[in-house]
C-alpha cells in the first residue's frame, strides 16, 4: 500500500519516467529499495538475479492501483473546491498542482458541464455479478499439485481480472456491469507452477485466462459472454524476477510476469536497459509485450520486441515450446518464436523470455521542434527516415494535441509553464508566421554519447530547417512525453462529465500519410454529425514511429455523450467506421495495440483466409480443448 506522503511510491516510479523529467546522464536510470537476491554470489551467467521484491504495484493490485480505471488510486484529475482542474497525488511532477487552461480547453473543445458530474461506483455491484462457476475438483487438485500458491474468488480480485483499458470495460467499471467475470484467480511463482495450472485446467476443462498488468485495450481480457467453464484468471505478476543478466552477450532472462518499470529499474542497477519503452510501461509485463507484439517509443535505437527477443518460453495445453539455443539468427524453418508473439493468450502463457540488453546511454538529451502545419511535420518526418538519422524517439502531434500540451501547463513560475513565453510567442507567431491554429510541435529524445548526440542534433535540427522548422528547447521536449502518461487519467476523468474517447493505431506507407490522417478525421467528423451530439467531437493524432517505408499513426478521439442512449456503442459505431476508413485509406488493422476482441472483423481482410486458417490450425494443435478460450484474434467461423 502506498504511505500518505507518497515517498516509497516516488521510489518506485518507471526508469523512463524518472528520466524523462529530470536532467542528468549518471548510469543508475532510477532511485529504489534495494531488491537484489539475499545471497550475494553472482549467478552463474554474471550478475545476481533479482528476488522479485521490486514490485510496480502489489500482487492485490487494487490495493495500489484503480480497480475499476486506469493508473494508481492515489492519481488522477479532479475539479477542486477552487473550481479549477488539479492532477492530485505525489506520483508525478503535476501533482498538486492547478491547470487554470485545462477546464478552458475541454469547456471550448468538448463541452465540459460540471452540472452532470456522475460518480464512479466505490465497489462492484454485487447483485448484478453472478456467483463464480466453481469447479470443485479442479481447486482441489491444483491445490493438491502446488502448495501455497495464492488463489481467491473474492469479488473485486474477480472485477479487476475481468477488464483490460478499453473505453467500453472502464464504462462497465464505473457505470454498469459486464456481461461475464472471471470466477477464479491464481498467482503462480515460477514457471513450473504454471506448467502444473494448464496441467490441471486440461485435465478438468477450465478456461485459463492470463493476465499480466492488465493494460490491454483490445478487450482482450474480457470474458466471452457465452462460456460456461469455470473461467480462472492466471495473474503473472508474481512471477517478476530477472534471473539473470549476461554481461558479456547482453541478454537479460526474466520471468514474463515483471512489469517494465521493475524490469528497467533491476537493470538499470547494473548499468543496463532493454530501451523498450511502450506507452504503458509504468504497469505494462514483458509477456504482455510478447503477446502483443509491442512497439516502444524508442524503438529507433533498440527495436520492436520482435527485434529485442532471444528466446521464448511458454507453456502450452500440449507442453511447454521454447527454442534449445541462445544463439543471435538460426535458420531452422519458420520462426516458432512468430508463432507465440502476437498470439494473445490464445496458444499459452509466456513464462520467461530472454531479451537484448544494452549499457544505459552516457548522454540523453530531449529536444522539440514547432512547426507551421502538420504537413511540414511529416515531410520532416518523412526526411528523417529516409536519411536514417532518427534519435531514439521521434514524435509529430498535430494542432489539436499540441494545443492540448499548452492546456496541461501549471500556473506560471511553476515546472509546467507555457511552450512559449511572451517573446517567443511573439516571435513565432508574428515574425515566423505560424498559426496557431495550425502549428504542430515534435519532441525529441537523443541517446548516445556526448558526441553521438551532438551530431545528432545538428543534423535532425538542420533537416528540420528545411521545413521551416523552429527549436523549441529541451525543457519543452521532456515535458511533451509526460503527456504520455496523463492521457489516460484525462480518459477517466472526462467519463465523469460525459465525455467518452478512446484511442485507436494504424500503420500506414508515407506516401499515404497525410491522406490517411484527414480521411480519418473527416469520417469521425462525419459519422458525429450523424450521432445529433451536443458538441462537436475532438479527433487528433499523432506520428509516434518511423520506418523506412511508412509510420505509426495514433489517434485520439472523445465525444461529449449528453443525450446519448447507449455512449459505449455511439464511439464503438465511431470507431469502426475510423477502422474501415483506415483500411480503405491504406492503414493496417493495428500497429501494436493488437487485435483482440473489438478489431477480429478486419483481420481476415488484413491477413487473408489462408492466413486466417493457418493461425487456426495452429490454434488447434496447441490447444484442441480451447483451455485457452478468451476467444481473442480469430474472426468466428
Amino acid at each position: 500500500m502506498a504511505n500518505s506522503d507518497g515517498s516509497s511510491a516516488a521510489q518506485r516510479r518507471l526508469a523512463v519516467l524518472s528520466s524523462h523529467l529530470r536532467s542528468g546522464t549518471d548510469g543508475v536510470l532510477l532511485a529504489a529499495n534495494d531488491c537484489s537476491a539475499a545471497d550475494p554470489r553472482k549467478s552463474a551467467r554474471g550478475s545476481a538475479p533479482s528476488s522479485g521484491d521490486q514490485r510496480a504495484f502489489p500482487l492485490r493490485r487494487q490495493e495500489e492501483l484503480k480497480w475499476n480505471a486506469w493508473g494508481y488510486a492515489d492519481s488522477g484529475f479532479r475539479i477542486n473546491d477552487n473550481g479549477q482542474i488539479e492532477f492530485y497525488g505525489k506520483r508525478y511532477p503535476i501533482g498538486g498542482q492547478e491547470l487554470p487552461n485545462l477546464k478552458d480547453y475541454l469547456v471550448e473543445h468538448l463541452g465540459l458541464d460540471e452540472s452532470v458530474y456522475k460518480p464512479p461506483r466505490d465497489y462492484p455491484d454485487e447483485a448484478s455479478i453472478a456467483p463464480p462457476v466453481v469447479n470443485k475438483a479442479f481447486i482441489a487438485d491444483l491445490q493438491r499439485r502446488v502448495k501455497d500458491m495464492p488463489q481467491t474468488s473474492e469479488l473485486l480480485d474477480r472485477a479487476v481480472h475481468s477488464h483490460g483499458q478499453t473505453q467500453e470495460e472502464m464504462y462497465a467499471m464505473y457505470y454498469g456491469k459486464l456481461e461475464r467475470y472471471v470466477d477464479y484467480i491464481v498467482w503462480p511463482g515460477n514457471h513450473d507452477e504454471v506448467v502444473q495450472i494448464v496441467e490441471c485446467a486440461c485435465a478438468h476443462n477450465v478456461c485459463l485466462i492470463p493476465c499480466g498488468g492488465g493494460t490491454n485495450v483490445s478487450g482482450a481480457l474480457m470474458c466471452p459472454p457465452e462460456e460456461k467453464r469455470m473461467i480462472v484468471s492466471v495473474d503473472m505478476t508474481k512471477m517478476n524476477r530477472v534471473l539473470w543478466v549476461d554481461n558479456e552477450n547482453l541478454t537479460v532472462h526474466a520471468e514474463g510476469g515483471i512489469i517494465g518499470q521493475d524490469l528497467e529499474h533491476e537493470l538499470g542497477k547494473l548499468g543496463f536497459c532493454t530501451g523498450h519503452e511502450p506507452d504503458s510501461m509504468e504497469l505494462s509485463s514483458l509477456g504482455g509485450w510478447v503477446a502483443t507484439r509491442a512497439s516502444g517509443m524508442k524503438k529507433n535505437v533498440y527495436g520492436n520486441i520482435e527485434d529485442l527477443v532471444v528466446r521464448i518460453r511458454m507453456v502450452t495445453p500440449q507442453g511447454p515450446m521454447e527454442k534449445s539455443c541462445l544463439s543471435p539468427r538460426i535458420s531452422v524453418g519458420p520462426d516458432i518464436h512468430h508463432m507465440m508473439m502476437g498470439s494473445e493468450g490464445m496458444f499459452g502463457i509466456v513464462t520467461e523470455v530472454t531479451m537484448k540488453i544494452r549499457p544505459v546511454p552516457p548522454c540523453r538529451v530531449y529536444g522539440s521542434i514547432l512547426f507551421p502545419d502538420f504537413t511540414s511535420g511529416v515531410g520532416f518526418m518523412r526526411e528523417i527516415a529516409r536519411q536514417r538519422c532518427a534519435p531514439a524517439s521521434i514524435r509529430l502531434v498535430d494542432n489539436e494535441q499540441f494545443q492540448l500540451g499548452q492546456a496541461l501547463k501549471g500556473p506560471a513560475g511553476s515546472m509546467f509553464t507555457t511552450w512559449l513565453d511572451a517573446m517567443k510567442k511573439l516571435y513565432v507567431l508574428k515574425f515566423k508566421g505560424f498559426d496557431p491554429m495550425a502549428l504542430t510541435g515534435c519532441t525529441l529524445l537523443f541517446e548516445g554519447t556526448k558526441e553521438e548526440v551532438d551530431a545528432q542534433q545538428r543534423r535532425v535540427y538542420s533537416i528540420a530547417s528545411q521545413f521551416r522548422g523552429m527549436v523549441g528547447g529541451e525543457e519543452n521536449g521532456r515535458r511533451g512525453y509526460l503527456l504520455t502518461f496523463l492521457i489516460a487519467y484525462i480518459r477517466d476523468f472526462g467519463m465523469q462529465y460525459l465525455m467518452v474517447g478512446d484511442s485507436f493505431e494504424t500503420s500506414v506507407p508515407w506516401s499515404r500519410v497525410l491522406s490517411l490522417c484527414r480521411n480519418v478525421k473527416d469520417c469521425l467528423r462525419r459519422e458525429c454529425s450523424k450521432l445529433s451530439l451536443v458538441h462537436a467531437p475532438l479527433v487528433s493524432c499523432r506520428v509516434t514511429q518511423t520506418y523506412d517505408s511508412g509510420a505509426c499513426i495514433y489517434f485520439y478521439m472523445a465525444i461529449n455523450s449528453k443525450g446519448l442512449a447507449d455512449p459505449v456503442a455511439s464511439l464503438d459505431q465511431l470507431e469502426h467506421a475510423a477502422r474501415d476508413e483506415i483500411l480503405s485509406s491504406g492503414g493496417s488493422v493495428s500497429h501494436h495495440h493488437g487485435i483482440g476482441k473489438i478489431r477480429k472483423k478486419w483481420v481476415k481482410e488484413t491477413l487473408s483466409e489462408q492466413g486466417v486458417e493457418a493461425i487456426r490450425a495452429l490454434k488447434k494443435h496447441f490447444d484442441p480443448k480451447n483451455i485457452f478460450g478468451m476467444d481473442n484474434l480469430l474472426p468466428k467461423q
